[in-house]
């Protein structure tokens, strides 16, 4: 994976920093409140949809357990449609497959419909070092790159932007990179959204190459899928001569009758509309009718060492549709910068650390960016069971242990700054393990109960949280103790 975040400090670092700006949890809390209610609506409105979930799951775990068959009858069927598919093992060769694609038709410049696949191998950043602008045509897309910034979000990358810094950032950005804002822009939404259509428009009529992602890939035909509510999207699908997509491997699904799922839990659960007013698909080429040329480029960079990992793989069902961002505490105080990837919440602090690794600090701290509320898991439409993944990684990060890297076996050493974790952790295994001893223990803590502190303080960090906090008192009498003198409630207990 890219190091499009090289520099970021650990997530409690980051986060801290964010918790601090009053205007960043301002706009976070009145965009995750206001997307969160609209969904809650249209997902309500859906009789069937535990039903719809639990089969968007089954056809992903299904896909995922053959996807070397299925990758390989996409490649035939885009192939037999006129496409060529190009297949990149990480970040680098992908952008050096997509470079070399721009290069060969000799243009300078490419538009971009919103792909978080070219955000994560770093690819506008390949292009500009080889002479090439890339544009971004999604509304948000364009507010990041205009302001020099990052993507905070899944759905709405520039959630943490309110209308008045939108405004400036036109104002002050898009002469730099083409037509200028109108003289006296205002921060309605209206004149935000024509200044950018105007922005956008000659882009759209000069570029000979696109780039876009996919929401999904259907392996039966070798059609791709966009699904978008701004119409860029199809600007960028169906006006250059030449269109490349790159896109992850576990965006495929194996027949067109599986997207009948999919296309009905993900609009509700991102935008929270009942339909996406852009659905794009193009099947290879076709004479007279879009591109003449099209690239598909299935990208790996770290899917499969996710695959290899049984409780993890999960992570790959995931369609993108942000609602476990939404619904997070922990996002909503933090933001989207301080996960240092383009996957944040949730869904990012288990993905990020499988398709990177845990080597780095922000990657070792992800797993811990959690409440383990399980919220994300009420909301997610193909049933991710996010805080089972985040236990996972967390064991993973103290422990250390053996995991696929790049398609060896490898074996990660703990991180540093758990050892007192691992020491308490073997503690409990010992006595967990010695029933004698963990009896002996529970009376003993029984019989002392009356010595006990209502509160342990913590030193340094710990302080906060344990100042505010007091201990579980502990029962007169160990449970195992009290079932054998009341035969398990049924001797009449007192």
């Amino acid at each position: 994976m890219s190091g499009t975040f090289v520099g970021m400090p650990a997530f409690p670092k980051a986060a801290h920093e964010a918790v601090n700006n009053p205007t960043l949890r301002g706009n976070l809390r009145h965009a995750t409140h206001t997307i969160r209610a609209k969904r809650e609506k249209a997902v309500a409105e859906v009789s069937d949809w535990a039903e719809l979930r639990e089969a968007g799951k089954r056809i992903k775990d299904h896909t995922l357990r053959r996807l070397d068959d299925y990758l390989v009858q996409l490649e035939e069927s885009v192939t037999a449609a006129g496409g060529i598919v190009h297949w990149a093992a990480d970040a680098e060769e992908a952008n050096r497959i997509v470079t070399e694609l721009v290069k060969a038709t000799g243009e300078s410049e490419v538009v971009k419909v919103k792909s978080m696949a070219t955000q994560e191998i770093g690819l506008n950043e390949a292009l500009e070092e080889a002479g090439i602008h890339a544009y971004e045509t999604d509304l948000a897309e364009l507010i990041v790159q205009l302001g020099k910034d990052r993507p905070s979000h899944i759905l709405v990358p520039a959630i943490h932007r309110n209308r008045g810094e939108i405004r400036d950032i036109f104002a002050r950005e898009m002469s730099e990179w083409g037509r200028p804002a109108p003289e006296g822009l205002t921060d309605t939404p209206a004149e935000l959204a024509e200044a950018a259509r105007l922005h956008l428009r000659e882009k759209f009529l000069r570029a000979k190459v696109g780039v876009s992602g996919a929401n999904f890939m259907v392996a039966e035909t070798g059609t791709l899928v966009v699904v978008e509510s701004e119409g860029n999207g199809r600007m960028c699908l169906t006006l250059p001569e030449t269109l490349i997509s790159v896109v992850g491997i576990e965006k495929i699904v194996p027949t067109w009758q599986d997207l009948e799922v999919f296309l009905q839990t993900l609009p509700r659960s991102s935008t929270a509309e009942r339909m996406n007013p852009y659905t794009s698909t193009w099947t290879g080429t076709t004479d007279g009718d879009g591109p003449k040329t099209f690239h598909l480029v299935l990208l790996d960079n770290g899917r499969t060492d996710t695959l290899a990992d049984e409780v993890g793989r999960q992570a790959l069902r995931c369609i993108r549709c942000s609602a476990c961002l939404n619904v997070c505490p922990v996002y909503e105080r933090a933001g989207g910068h301080a996960y240092g990837s383009v996957y944040p919440g949730p869904i990012g602090a288990i993905l990020s650390p499988q398709l990177r690794g845990t080597a780095s600090d922000i990657d070792a701290s992800l797993p811990y960016a959690s409440s383990l509320c399980g919220a994300c898991y009420e909301v997610c439409p193909v049933a991710i069971d996010i805080p089972e993944v985040l236990v996972h990684l967390r064991e993973r990060v103290v422990q250390g242990g053996e995991v696929t890297r790049e398609g060896n076996k490898v074996v990660l050493k703990p991180a540093r700054g758990h050892a007192a974790e691992r020491a308490a952790m073997r503690a409990a295994r010992w006595a967990f393990a010695r029933p004698g001893a963990l009896r002996t223990g529970q009376r003993l803590a029984s019989r002392s109960r009356r010595l006990h502190p209502r509160s342990l303080p913590l030193p340094g960090p710990g302080k906060a949280w344990s100042a505010t906090r007091d201990l579980p008192p502990v029962p007169a009498e160990p449970f195992r103790d009290w079932w054998q003198r009341t035969q398990g409630g049924k001797g009449g207990a007192k």
